[in-house]
């Protein structure tokens, strides 16, 4: 599969940016917005989203518009000018990573516009195929933390997996009933958060309760500290990073792993992005897609992207209504079936 210079080269021509705010309650208790970035052009309309956490750089956004974005260029050049922009004009985004969210909502609709004007799909361009998604469930467990969530979800479809945020909270019994399910493919340490409603330190004691109690599920981001060390020292083959990879450069600064929680939005621009799945099959570095409860048209681009290049990994990108606590139940299983009809980076219809 060719990477970055098959999308590099599309043409793109842009005569209108519209910006959509969205919101959203979840099952992880707090109410999501994002941006929906919409660039249309020659009787087509690309969309991506922006996930920035802070809603109130949504609604700046919304204050100062989009940026000036109309003409004609190529996906590459495209990604030149935007990373010459300032995108948070008004605002100091809370954190430098949000310039990463912003950046990909508009990169990932230019693309998609592009795409959609050439008559092409993100495989076709990639000359290749999508194959059905697996995914798993990621919810959190309550407080204090009980296995009710993940029973409940197993006693509608036992076929069910999950991704899981572990605190200091969970004790022997809760590890010992939630690995009796069978269904916990991957548990997040959170070790790399600072300042934020996830924090999680390092605490040696929970990572081998963890480790001991799922040895066959991917661990995703402890933190390394002298007193953790020694505990991952012999598990780094099934240890996985999100949080800290921004690009390949700093994965060479992290203990080399067996996985990556590949997260576009995490990465800011397409080219990056196929870097570091480039990098990653080059290394021998297994990979899996995870979301940012994404509102819209970014989840859908999370399920193209799965597709080709990590279909049968436990992806955590769940379809929306999974993360959604009004959602009636009507949610598809695992794996997602390719669209008929797919369009751009959309993969619907």
């Amino acid at each position: 599969m060719d990477g970055y210079e098959a999308l590099a080269s599309l043409p793109v021509s842009i005569t209108d940016c519209e910006l959509r705010r969205l919101e959203g309650e979840t099952t992880s208790d707090f109410t999501r917005v994002s941006t929906e970035i919409r660039l249309s052009g020659k009787g087509h309309v690309g969309v991506g989203e922006d996930v920035t956490y802070e809603t109130s750089h949504h609604d700046a956004l919304q204050r100062t518009g989009p940026p000036p974005l109309e003409g004609e260029c190529d996906v590459g050049t495209f990604s030149e000018i935007v990373g010459d922009l300032d995108l948070f004009p008004d605002d100091e985004p809370d954190s430098e990573e949000f310039r990463h969210y912003r950046r990909w909502g508009f990169e990932s609709a230019a693309l998609d516009l592009a795409l959609k004007q050439a008559d092409e799909t993100l495989a076709s361009a990639l000359d290749a195929s999508y194959d059905p998604v697996r995914f798993v469930i990621s919810t959190r467990l309550g407080e204090p933390p009980t296995a009710d969530r993940v029973e409940t979800l197993l006693a509608e479809d036992p076929a069910r997996e999950f991704k899981l945020d572990a605190t200091a909270e969970w004790e022997d019994d809760l590890v010992r009933t939630l690995a009796d399910t069978g269904a916990v493919r991957t548990v997040d340490l959170k070790g790399h958060y600072e300042g934020t409603d996830v924090d999680n330190p390092g605490d040696p004691e929970l990572y081998r309760r963890v480790l001991d109690g799922f040895p066959d599920a991917v661990i995703e981001d402890p933190a390394v500290t002298d007193e953790t060390e020694p505990v991952l020292a012999d598990e780094w083959d099934r240890i996985a990073w999100d949080a800290p990879v921004h690009d390949v450069s700093d994965m060479a600064e992290l203990p080399e792993t067996g996985w990556l929680n590949v997260k576009p939005s995490r990465f800011g621009s397409v080219e990056s992005l196929f870097e570091a799945f480039e990098h990653c099959a080059s290394a021998g570095i297994d990979v899996y897609l995870g979301g940012q409860f994404e509102l819209g048209a970014g989840r859908e681009h999370l399920h193209a992207l799965a597709s080709l290049f990590c279909p049968d990994a436990a992806n955590d990108v769940a379809p929306r209504g999974y993360n959604d606590p009004e959602d009636d139940g009507s949610v598809p299983a695992s794996p997602l079936e390719p669209p008929r009809s797919p369009d751009g980076l959309e993969w619907s219809g």
